[in-house]
């Protein structure tokens, strides 16, 4: 084993036992049995070694991800992903907890890749007209509470008891993202309520999101720069 890799899987294994996530230089020069120039030289200061564990943590998780092949309900993909996000989050708190942490000033890696694939997810659905927003603006509302979800559970374990919390937000966070025809034909499930939402009586935002979708998937020479950039608007 190298010693790069030495030193990253004795902080992986320090961060997942400290009673806080959080781990010294110090202690994973002495149990990787390394001076302090050996690991600055391979992660450049702390928060770099940090977030390299944290990308080394995740990629397990994100190489299910990027090794599936995508339904055919790209609705059941978001409903899966969400599911999966917080199963990780609550099997690796510390993790989880130093991915989100705000000392974190570059974002790792491993979470701009989870962003990207739930954005794509969301781009499959508004292809086939059902979703009321832009791919872009859902996935930052359906991350935004994803992993509040998760950071609550991992954090707050005492006061969110609830195992259905994860889905009834789901659920409501999907209802305000999707068309309604879709939230009606979800799949009930035992453990969760749906939401109560108004009937939306015309598709004309999911129509509008489609449309944009494809625009920009397949920019047509019929219309000027100056035509496009107002359809768009």
């Amino acid at each position: 084993m190298s010693t790069q890799a030495r030193i990253l899987e004795v902080a992986a294994n320090l961060v997942a036992e400290s009673p806080n996530g959080d781990v010294s230089t110090r202690a994973v020069c002495e149990a990787a049995q390394v001076g302090a120039p050996a690991l600055y030289r391979h992660f450049g200061d702390k928060e770099g070694l940090l977030s390299a564990v944290v990308d080394h943590g995740f990629d397990k998780y994100l190489a299910t991800k990027r090794e599936r092949t995508p339904g055919t309900d790209p609705v059941q993909d978001l409903r899966d992903g969400w599911d999966t996000h917080v199963e990780f989050a609550l099997r690796n708190p510390n993790l989880y907890r130093l991915m989100n942490s705000p000392a974190m000033r570059t974002p790792p890696a491993a979470a701009l890749e989870s962003h990207r694939i739930l954005t794509s997810d969301l781009q499959r659905a508004a292809e086939q007209g059902k979703l009321r927003l832009s791919p872009e603006l859902a996935a930052q509302l359906i991350m935004s509470a994803n992993v509040g979800v998760a950071l609550m559970l991992v954090s707050r374990p005492t006061t969110f008891t609830d195992k259905t919390v994860s889905r009834r937000v789901r659920d409501a966070i999907h209802a305000t993202v999707l068309t309604p025809d879709v939230m009606t034909s979800a799949p009930a499930s035992p453990e969760t309520t749906r939401p109560n939402t108004q009937p939306d009586t015309t598709h004309l935002p999911a129509t509008a999101a489609h449309l944009n979708t494809l625009l920009h998937q397949s920019p047509t020479a019929a219309l000027t720069p100056a035509e496009t950039a107002l359809l768009t608007e």
